[in-house]
């Protein structure tokens, strides 16, 4: 059943025009941009921003739908992503955000909490309001 997929997510170390195939299972994701963090491929890790870096393109990500996945306990951020900066949106008529798309796993050396609803999570992140985007307005 459809209520016990979830994906998980795999930061991809190649550069988004090398990817001429189709991966097997899920799909590539390229052209987020992460805002209060930069993605480290060295370390594989979101770390902090460079001075006068307000958004940074994340490499692409593999989305891998998984049966029964088991959430990570450590070692991740959970990003919000959003359609555009404002980080606002109106609630439709499901009751959810018309800017908010969904949230990805990135992988983070920080430490681990617990956030309100159970899961792992990092504060330095959660403080610092790093987030990812779909769009950018320049």
């Amino acid at each position: 059943p459809i209520d016990t997929v979830a994906f998980g997510f795999e930061i991809i170390h190649k550069n988004a025009n090398d990817l001429t195939t189709k991966p097997e299972d899920g799909c590539y994701v390229n052209g987020l941009f992460l805002e209060g963090a930069r993605f480290d491929l060295d370390n594989h890790s979101i770390t902090a921003s460079r001075p006068k870096e307000l958004y940074t393109e994340l490499p692409a990500i593999h989305f891998l739908p998984k049966q029964n996945r088991k959430l990570p306990t450590s070692g991740i951020y959970r990003c919000p992503v959003y359609k555009i900066l404002s980080r606002q949106g109106t609630l439709s008529t499901t009751g959810h955000s018309t800017n908010f798309v969904m949230w990805i796993e990135l992988p983070s050396n920080r430490q681990t909490c617990i956030n309100n609803i159970g899961l792992a999570d990092q504060d330095t992140w959660i403080q610092a309001g790093v987030a990812a985007f779909c769009s950018l307005k320049f």
